[in-house]
């Protein structure tokens, strides 16, 4: 018999959005609006698989500012932090369905190091694979990445649920047949969910 998966993202799902800006702008000596429009702008090929440092001197060049060893750590860092607040009623929500014998699995648009720092909390223990995009080089809503997450969970499209708060990300995952849903937080999710235990 089959299994059946509910597959969360983790940005803006499980955690609230970063709030890490400013103090990533001041790091650098650069203007918040220029950083940010950067920090967004160039994160998909950080997403993809480059390197800490890589990225952060893409937003140096951008900003013009020095980025060394050192700089790249620091603000490693600190987007780390911006990015680890979770968001209590999700992973209230986490624990029952983990706790009600869910089989939960992550996959995130998320660099190689933060996929470390997941791999290091507690939380992490709820989901029994974590896919991280920095990790394969892919990233959603590629239908590349959604096939090596079935694979990695040994499943067909149809016995996976996928939350994401990103409607393409939704809809690249529909496209191969895996039933998605928008995130609309906790208490919209627990209320259809929780009876599909």
């Amino acid at each position: 018999m089959s299994r059946h998966w509910i597959v969360f993202d983790y940005g803006e799902v499980l955690c609230s959005r970063t709030k890490a800006v400013p103090e990533l702008a001041a790091a650098l000596g650069a203007d918040v609006t220029e950083f940010e429009a950067a920090y967004w702008g160039l994160r998909e090929p950080y997403d993809r698989g480059s390197s800490d440092i890589e990225y952060w001197r893409s937003i140096g060049d951008a900003v013009g500012a020095e980025v060394d060893e050192a700089m790249s750590a620091k603000l490693t860092e600190l987007d780390i932090e911006g990015w680890s607040h979770l968001e209590p009623s999700s992973l209230e929500l986490l624990e029952a369905l983990s706790e009600a014998g869910a089989s939960l699995a992550l996959l995130s648009n998320a660099p190689s190091s933060f996929g470390r720092w997941v791999e290091g909390q507690e939380f992490s223990k709820l989901f029994e694979v974590l896919l991280f995009s920095g990790d394969v080089k892919m990233a959603k809503p590629d239908a590349e990445i959604y096939r090596e997450l079935l694979s990695r969970l040994d499943a067909s499209p149809g016995d996976c649920l996928f939350l994401d708060d990103r409607q393409s990300n939704v809809d690249g995952a529909g496209e191969i047949g895996i039933r998605a849903h928008r995130w609309l937080g906790a208490a919209e999710a627990r209320s259809w969910l929780e009876p599909q235990k």
